[in-house]
């Protein structure tokens, strides 16, 4: 099978093929690339399987993975067809790979964010969990894709206080709409413009490895 996308991938550093590891997808933002994203999980190497998907639209020395008509509104075509083929990547990494589909995340920023958000309501509890980073849920998406029920899949939502790109009330609203979706709701606010902060990073990586029952030495 072909996987459609470019990927960098970082098996544990105590690798033993007999075994099933969680698994971090990561979605970068627009104009980015798959390299920028693994600094923020890296830490992470030693217990995940860490995915870095690279969009395949090329923009400027980067990537995306659809193109928009105006900020906010994606051409629908292309928004489509990326939810469709990242859906089906994590299905191949997933037989590629010694991966535990029952522990199975995205993270995303930015439009990565847009899409690991769009990917949890179409394939649900598939999906352990999510991390979005200053994104937003797409009201076509609310209103005319098939949704799946997320009740069972935890959500880290993060959002800059102040964001120039998308306004913090973004957040706030999509916060709200995973609050009404799922009882596994974290939401933090942190003082920063389109970005994501140390202490924003710390808490992600507590999150993905308390969320994948992962114990650390601290522990």
């Amino acid at each position: 099978m072909n996987p459609m996308y470019h990927y960098d991938i970082h098996l544990p550093s105590n690798y033993d093929k007999d075994k099933k590891y969680p698994v971090v997808f990561t979605l970068h933002g627009k104009g980015s690339n798959e390299s920028n994203m693994f600094g923020l999980v890296a830490p992470l190497a030693d217990d995940f399987i860490l995915i870095g998907i690279r969009g395949n639209l090329p923009l400027g020395a980067g990537f995306q993975y659809y193109e928009l008509k105006s900020l906010g509104n994606p051409i629908r075509e292309l928004f489509d067809e990326a939810v469709n083929r990242l859906e089906a990547f994590i299905h191949y990494a997933t037989q590629k790979y010694p991966i535990d589909e029952n522990r199975r995340f995205l993270l995303g920023f930015s439009q990565g964010a847009i899409l690991s958000m769009t990917l949890a309501l179409t394939m649900g509890d598939q999906l352990k969990g999510i991390v979005a980073l200053n994104g937003y849920v797409p009201e076509f998406v609310k209103r005319e894709y098939s949704l799946r029920s997320v009740k069972d899949v935890s959500v880290f939502v993060s959002h800059g206080e102040y964001d120039s790109v998308f306004p913090v009330r973004i957040g706030h609203e999509t916060a709200a709409f995973f609050k009404e979706q799922t009882p596994l709701l974290t939401f933090n606010i942190y003082p920063s413009d389109h970005g994501v902060t140390e202490q924003n990073q710390l808490d992600v990586l507590e999150w993905l490895k308390h969320t994948a029952d992962i114990m650390t030495n601290e522990e």
